[in-house]
């Protein structure tokens, strides 16, 4: 393969769903950099509008959809609203997602609080799949990305829920990965300890410092850091890469303990 086309993303469409800020905004301008064009699913249309316009200014085309990911009328019309508009879809990410994690005292919180952190981070991404491979591979080309984190992996009190839905997404990637290919890839990445406005909210020097104790590369992560990953597995670098969940988290852990 010709190094230029590595990263080449031009003619394709990509749907970034919570692609209104934070992660899903620096992956759909990434992905737009390298020629893409995009989709905005977000429950914040006004902000998804406001990406798109900045998207577009980049010389690509852009739309913003309001999705509710929990809404299957709303993923519905995502899938058919990107494919009148752009034309097709070739690269999926699943970014949208939320829950209770560090929250859910199983003795305070209901099944249903449970069952929202599947539905959120699992079962809405299941069916965004669904309803796009079709069209990836009539078009000979797909790449689906999910965001999992690191709490898929660790293991701490009041996060059984949320971590357990996120480790799901691990194990439904990989599983996935032999009902979609050979035209369809599917991966996920795991960020860590991110400067996203959540965050920001509640950090001090005092939280950041014990986050970086164990941290090789002594920062937080930012958008930008957890987007390059994205734009990995979305490009034809990565062709030969499905059913793998890498973790972007400065080589460790950003615990508090």
């Amino acid at each position: 393969m010709n190094t230029s086309d590595l990263f080449n993303l031009k003619g394709k469409t990509a749907i970034v769903t919570g692609g209104a800020n934070g992660i899903g905004k620096a992956t759909a301008l990434i992905l737009a950099k390298h020629g893409a064009n995009i989709s905005i699913g977000d429950f914040n249309l006004e902000d998804a509008k406001t990406t798109a316009k900045e998207i577009e200014a980049l010389g690509v085309k852009a739309i913003a959809v309001a999705c509710n990911v929990l809404k299957d009328s709303d993923l519905v019309n995502l899938v058919e609203t990107t494919v009148k508009k752009l034309g097709g879809i070739h690269i999926l990410i699943n970014n949208a997602g939320g829950g209770g994690g560090g929250r859910e005292n199983p003795f305070k919180v209901s099944v249903d609080d449970i069952k929202r952190d599947y539905e959120l981070n699992v079962f809405s991404g299941w069916r965004l799949c669904q309803l796009v491979v079709p069209h990836m591979k009539k078009e000979g080309y797909g790449s689906i990305v999910f965001t999992t984190s690191m709490s898929s992996i660790n293991k701490s009190p009041n996060m059984s829920g949320y971590g357990g839905s996120k480790a799901a997404v691990n194990h439904t990637v990989a599983n996935l990965a032999h009902d979609f290919g050979p035209e369809v890839r599917i991966n996920a990445v795991g960020p860590g300890a991110t400067r996203t406005a959540a965050l920001e909210t509640v950090l001090t020097p005092e939280i950041e410092k014990k986050m970086l104790a164990h941290t090789p590369i002594k920062r937080l992560g930012t958008a930008d850091d957890i987007a390059g990953a994205m734009l990995y597995f979305a490009s034809p670098i990565s062709e030969w890469v499905s059913g793998q969940t890498i973790f972007v988290n400065g080589g460790g852990e950003q615990t508090l303990d």
